[in-house]
C-alpha cells in the first residue's frame, strides 16, 4: 500500500457542539491528524427535521464545505443524521464517511446487572434502527430508554451561553428513577453526541453509573480507515484543529473560550 505524504484531515460534522465530544476522542487517539469541525448551528436541532428535508440540507451543506476545504474523511457526528442521511451522502461525495450509532453493544457487554439506560433524543429512541440494535446486542438486558427533547438544546445553550442545566438534568434523573428497575441500572448509553459534554454533571446526579458513548469506537474506526487510505501519520507533530460555525455571524464569547481551551481555531466558512 502506498503512503500518503500530506497530513490527513478529518471533517467532523454536526448540527452543533456535539462534534466536540467526537473530536476529542479522535484527537486523543490520533493527535497527529488535523481536524475540521463544522457546526451547523443554523440547522440545530436535526431531530426536528423531516427526514427528506434533513437529507437534502445536510448533503448540500457538506458538498458546499467540501468545495473549498480539502479533507480525507468525514465523520457524521450526529445520531439523528447518521440514521437518515448516510446512504444519500455517500452517493454524493468521494471520501469515506463514518456515522455514529448508539453504543448499545459495548454497554450491554459492560453492564454487570443487565439493566442499562439509553439517554437519547426522542427521535433516536423511537427509530426502528435503535430497536434493532437493542434486539441484536442487548436482548438479554432490560433497557430503560429516556428520550429527552430538551437536553441537547440545553447542552447547546450551555456551551454557547453558559445557561443553567440543573432543571433539565433533574428531569432526566426523574425520568430514569420512575422506572421499576432503576435501582439495578449500572450503565447508561449517551446516545447523542452533545451529552458527553455534560457527563460530569450527569455523574453528579446519577453516581455509581458507567457512562458509555460512541466516541472511542468512532476514533478507532477513523484510525482503521486512515491506515486503509495509506496515512502513516507523523508522531509528535502537533495537529491543527479548526472550526467553521454555520448559521451565526460569530461565535459567542463562551463558545470561543471553550474552543480555545481545546486548541481549536475558529475559521471562516
Amino acid at each position: 500500500m502506498s503512503t500518503n505524504q500530506h497530513t490527513p484531515r478529518v471533517l467532523i460534522f454536526d448540527s452543533g457542539v456535539g462534534s466536540l465530544s467526537i473530536g476529542a476522542a479522535i484527537h486523543d487517539l490520533l493527535p497527529e491528524i488535523d481536524l475540521l469541525y463544522v457546526m451547523d448551528h443554523g440547522g440545530f436541532p436535526y431531530g426536528e427535521w423531516p427526514e427528506a428535508l434533513l437529507t437534502e440540507h445536510i448533503c448540500a451543506t457538506i458538498c458546499r464545505v467540501l468545495a473549498t476545504h480539502k479533507v480525507d474523511l468525514l465523520v457524521m457526528a450526529c445520531n439523528s443524521a447518521s440514521t437518515a442521511v448516510l446512504p444519500a451522502l455517500r452517493g454524493q461525495i468521494a471520501i469515506p464517511v463514518v456515522g455514529v450509532v448508539p453504543a448499545i453493544k459495548p454497554a450491554a457487554a459492560l453492564s454487570q446487572t443487565g439493566v442499562i439506560g439509553l439517554l437519547a433524543t426522542p427521535g433516536t429512541v423511537s427509530r426502528p434502527y435503535t430497536a434493532q440494535l437493542i434486539q441484536d446486542f442487548a436482548a438479554h438486558c432490560q433497557v430503560i430508554a429516556v428520550g429527552s427533547p430538551e437536553l441537547a438544546p440545553a447542552v447547546e445553550n450551555f456551551i454557547w451561553h453558559e445557561h443553567a442545566l440543573d432543571a433539565v438534568l433533574n428531569r432526566v434523573k426523574t425520568a430514569f428513577s420512575q422506572h421499576a428497575d432503576f435501582a439495578a441500572m449500572d450503565t447508561i448509553i449517551l446516545a447523542c453526541t452533545h451529552f458527553p459534554l455534560v457527563q460530569p454533571q450527569l455523574s453528579a446526579l446519577l453516581p455509581n453509573i458507567q457512562w458509555v458513548d460512541s466516541g472511542q469506537a468512532i476514533a478507532r474506526r477513523v484510525a482503521f480507515l486512515m491506515g486503509e487510505l495509506g496515512f502513516a501519520g507523523t508522531p509528535g507533530k502537533p495537529a491543527r484543529q479548526s472550526a467553521i460555525i454555520l448559521g451565526e455571524e460569530a461565535a459567542s464569547v463562551n463558545l470561543t473560550q471553550c474552543l480555545q481551551a481545546r486548541n481549536i481555531k475558529i475559521s471562516a466558512d
